[in-house]
């Protein structure tokens, strides 16, 4: 933490001093109490109350004191904030093997849920885009900042949706980088804050190379972050085995600069979501947090005011 007006931290021995006054004039009061011999006459003009509420009060201001002469001298400190224009797509695998039932109800079914919770938790300010594939990779919805559109792309995703039978992993990146490079009137020579999420439980068997998709994406400076969703013992029907396979996938987060992970329950794949949320489109930004030290301190006077009204029937 840095600070804007540094000088002014001295006012904080002004408060200080106020703190040594206050213990000293309650020496001197304890010791005039003392000399009061009646102590029967004494017991019955001043009843015995707890000791530390008629400290509380003072204790309660001079914190606040204190808070508000660190929020006069402004400090700073590094904020994580949204990027401009920053852009998320989301690709998810649509493939027949998404039927499996190794993950309740199945897979699909469970990444659908999982991303809708990605989106929800995002800045509102975010672009986010659904790309679905298959065989071949179809644009769900493009890059917008309306949830509820996103949600509804999120809903029409279902088995064989995006085309032909296969897993098409180069294409949904390929098809979610065309996205961010059409973004806006600026993006094909600046290319937005973006990332790819891709998520998906095979290997790439259709469609282009995943590793020359990889090198566009590591060109623009979009990283991919990568989800192998479903276990070893996956099937289809009961009969058909389709085992999770994410060599292709953490090649690719490799490669870009992302994430890979391994998810074979809902609840690791909403982890592998969260992971993802907590670093994308974000910069660090040194900014005034003054208002954080004046607001608690705006707290704890409204807290002395209420022990001393309570306890006192009178304002500190």
């Amino acid at each position: 933490m840095s600070w804007q007006s540094p000088e002014r931290l001295w006012l904080l021995a002004a408060v200080a001093a106020l703190a040594v006054a206050y213990v000293v004039l309650q020496r001197r009061r304890s010791r005039y109490a003392v000399r009061f011999t009646n102590l029967k006459l004494l017991d019955r003009v001043a009843p015995k109350r707890p000791q530390w509420r008629r400290h509380v009060p003072a204790g309660l201001f001079l914190a606040m004191l204190a808070l508000l002469v660190v929020g006069f001298a402004r400090p700073m400190d590094d904020v994580r904030v949204p990027r401009e224009r920053a852009t998320v797509l989301v690709a998810v695998d649509v493939s027949r093997s998404m039927l499996a039932a190794d993950v309740e109800p199945d897979r699909l079914t469970a990444a659908k849920a999982a991303a809708r919770e990605f989106v929800a938790n995002l800045p509102e300010e975010f672009n986010v885009g659904l790309v679905g594939f298959a065989g071949s990779a179809s644009v769900f919805v493009p890059p917008v900042t309306d949830r509820g559109a996103v949600n509804a792309g999120i809903d029409r995703l279902s088995e064989g949706a995006a085309g032909r039978a296969g897993t098409a992993i180069g294409d949904a990146i390929a098809t979610s980088l065309d996205q961010i490079r059409t973004l806006d009137a600026n993006a094909g020579e600046d290319t937005p804050p973006a990332r790819v999420v891709v998520l998906s439980d095979g290997a790439n068997t259709a469609g282009q190379d995943p590793n020359q998709a990889a090198g566009l994406a590591s060109e623009l400076g979009v990283p991919v972050d990568a989800i192998a969703f479903g276990t070893e013992s996956g099937t289809i029907g009961g009969a058909q085995p389709v085992p999770v396979d994410g060599e292709t996938l953490q090649s690719v987060a490799g490669a870009t600069g992302g994430n890979y992970f391994e998810a074979g329950s809902a609840a690791e794949l909403r982890n592998a979501y969260a992971d993802i949320g907590s670093s994308v489109g974000y910069e660090t930004e040194q900014q005034d947090v003054s208002a954080r030290f004046i607001g608690i301190g705006l707290v704890l006077a409204a807290l002395a005011a209420v022990a001393s009204m309570v306890w006192f029937a009178r304002l500190p």
